[in-house]
């Protein structure tokens, strides 16, 4: 790692405070923020994804965020492009890269350095699965993902549709593993020395906070933002898959009351900072901070590892 750039990457579960911790960071050492989030990608879609807004961000510059259209189609390839170009221009103006963000799959782009094979889409394959859905259910498709490929499905929701898709679309293309593409991929370390961070605090206190955070979300208008958004555009958005925003769908649908909607909301929210914490774990290199924490002690913390850190 001796002589790579230094960029400090700060993960955690949803509504630990990333956010935050990383605004009064980059504010301390003249960072810039690069987001590694899933669904901050999207126009149009703010409260669903707390977004960071105008005033939150405090004149600190934000990458990767606000840039897609939420019906147009987005890998972690081009995720992983964009970031590292991100990356490149910060450092350029002589400021520290700060990545932040909980997506597991965008994390380990970065920081395993994964080159991602092309794999085309198969649309007529493609086609056949999403007919085996509408008839079989999603669970069917998870199950059958999870048989081929138990190692990339660990980190994967058993509703994330487009994610599953793609788990039995590369082994049916390749018949290789997306886990084995990607093992086979890490050829050239990774350009940078990242210094990976992740906040941690009691799974109760978590947990309330994500359930706050969901009723924050529909008082700021959650609901009307699903709303506009499928008014907006013809085709039914990918990004509408999304968790906080599928089940806002199945609501206005009549699927759900709207008190269902919200325990459904909060039940898979907090599933998903399960899943995010365990692979986390997994992860050896991993500095953890404490998120009950006060900001400055916290701070502290990452600037006595970024300065030791060769």
């Amino acid at each position: 790692m001796q002589n790579k750039p230094k960029v400090i990457v700060i993960c955690g579960p949803t509504a630990s405070g990333k956010t935050g911790l990383s605004i009064e960071l980059a504010k301390k050492i003249k960072g810039e923020i690069v987001s590694c989030d899933s669904m901050q990608i999207y126009k149009d879609m703010n409260i669903g994804t707390a977004k960071p807004t105008k005033e939150e961000m405090q004149g600190i510059p934000h990458y990767m965020l606000d840039f897609v259209s939420p019906d147009q189609r987005y890998s972690v390839a081009d995720f992983q492009k964009g970031a590292l170009e991100s990356i490149e221009k910060i450092l350029k103006k002589g400021k520290v890269p700060i990545v932040v963000g909980g997506t597991g799959l965008y994390v380990n782009s970065l920081v395993q350095n994964i080159n991602y094979s092309s794999v085309p889409v198969d649309i007529e394959y493609r086609n056949l699965l999403e007919k085996r859905i509408e008839k079989e259910g999603i669970n069917t498709l998870y199950e059958e993902a999870k048989k081929i490929d138990k190692k990339a499905m660990g980190i994967i929701s058993q509703n994330d549709k487009k994610r599953i898709m793609r788990v039995l679309e590369i082994y049916h293309q390749t018949g290789k593993t997306k886990t084995m593409l990607e093992e086979n991929s890490h050829i050239n370390p990774p350009p940078y020395n990242y210094i990976i961070f992740a906040i941690d605090m009691e799974r109760e206190k978590l947990y309330e906070r994500i359930n706050k955070r969901v009723d924050i979300m529909l008082e700021q208008g959650l609901i009307k933002e699903v709303q506009n958004i499928l008014k907006k555009y013809k085709k039914f958005p990918t990004a509408m898959q999304g968790l906080g925003y599928k089940e806002v769908v199945s609501y206005l649908n009549g699927e759900f009351s709207k008190e269902q909607m919200i325990e459904t909301l909060k039940m898979e929210t907090r599933r998903y900072a399960k899943r995010q914490l365990t692979w986390l774990r997994k992860d050896k290199s991993i500095k953890w901070i404490n998120g009950l924490a006060p900001i400055e002690e916290n701070i502290q913390s990452i600037l006595e590892e970024y300065s030791e850190e060769k």
